[in-house]
């Protein structure tokens, strides 16, 4: 199935927006994460376990959450949530609707609103399907987690915060405001 971005709009999601939201959500996960998942019923099932209308409508009336839907002639094509923690928890397309440009608009309006909130690093969990994106954004590659669901994740961060400085004077490198020891 093919799909020509013609007209892209970004815009706060709301609770109605759920049910195409969670179609976003699992399409994503089941057609185009087949590294992540390799097919395995248990992993799908586990990672689509709560990507359903009921609780996305809850996600996306949190007060702590930042939700966004991206649309095309009116049909949602993306989805993004970040968390008032400064985590992006979710960044999902369409299979159709990616290498378009959308992904990069949902990323671009979330770090925006990180940094309105006074976040100085954004942080993430990529699955290896959306890891090269990431890192082509100025992402940082900080190791591999594993998910509850059972798929290894690359936690990544990007600092947001140019003019943060290390207690030594010097640009930040780390995620952390430890001291080195």
């Amino acid at each position: 199935m093919s799909l020509e971005i013609r007209s892209l709009e970004i815009r706060v999601a709301a609770s109605t927006d759920a049910d195409a939201a969670c179609t976003v959500l699992r399409r994503s996960i089941t057609e185009c994460c087949n590294l992540d998942h390799k097919n395995d019923p248990a992993i799908l099932d586990a990672w689509l376990g709560n990507k359903t209308p009921q609780m996305v409508a809850n996600w996306f009336s949190s007060p702590t959450n930042f939700s966004l839907v991206a649309l095309s002639e009116g049909l949602v094509v993306g989805v993004a949530l970040l968390t008032g923690a400064g985590k992006l928890a979710l960044c999902y397309l369409l299979p159709e609707a990616r290498g378009q440009g959308v992904g990069k608009a949902l990323l671009a309006r979330m770090e925006e609103q990180a940094c309105s909130w006074g976040v100085k690093a954004l942080q993430l969990h990529s699955t290896a399907t959306g890891q090269e994106f990431f890192a082509r954004r100025g992402y940082v590659d900080a190791g591999k987690v594993r998910s509850p669901y059972g798929v290894e994740t690359v936690f990544f961060w990007k600092q947001l915060d140019a003019s943060a400085e290390a207690p030594d004077g010097s640009k930040r490198k780390r995620f952390c405001n430890c001291n080195p020891v």
